[in-house]
């Protein structure tokens, strides 16, 4: 069953590269009395999330936090350390979480997992935005074709704010 609009989300703990090194994040402390907006990419590095998705997030951050949102994550069946080289690259490191769902636990939990295994990528996410108050689902945007962001994408976020 995929996660909808007013489900809570599932208890998950995360693991996240920083500044300071390795910690974990659970759904709690990142989403407890906080409006957050959370997106999902196939994985860090790929070609839409690196060229397309992430920098309209990265771009739009101010915006979006202009707009009561308190925090901004991005998620992906990717582990740790490439999702903090993948925030270090692209200039993201504490700008927003790289939350790695190492194991895809979470990403289950939601009935937003695919598997791209044909494409030699396994169990990844499919590609979605939602915007979480106090850890209830309030949008949902989930892309139908994983090589666009544009349902999913910061613009259309902005637009829901």
């Amino acid at each position: 069953m995929t996660i909808a609009v007013g489900d809570s989300l599932p208890a998950a703990t995360f693991k996240e590269k920083t500044a300071d090194g390795p910690v974990e994040v659970t759904t709690d402390a990142l989403f407890k009395g906080k409006k957050v907006v959370l997106f999902a990419v196939p994985g860090a590095f790929t070609p839409t999330c690196t060229m397309n998705h992430l920098p309209g997030y990265l771009e739009n951050r101010d915006a979006l936090l202009e707009r009561g949102v308190d925090d901004i994550a991005v998620v992906a069946v990717n582990d740790m350390f490439v999702m903090g080289a993948w925030a270090e690259k692209s200039g993201g490191m504490g700008k927003i979480h790289f939350l790695s769902d190492w194991d895809a636990s979470f990403t289950k939990a939601l009935g937003l997992d695919i598997d791209i295994s044909a494409a030699g990528l396994g169990v990844r996410s499919k590609r979605y935005s939602m915007l979480v108050e106090d850890g209830v689902v309030k949008s949902l945007n989930l892309e139908e074709n994983p090589g666009q962001a544009t349902v999913s994408g910061a613009a259309a976020m902005l637009e829901q704010l």
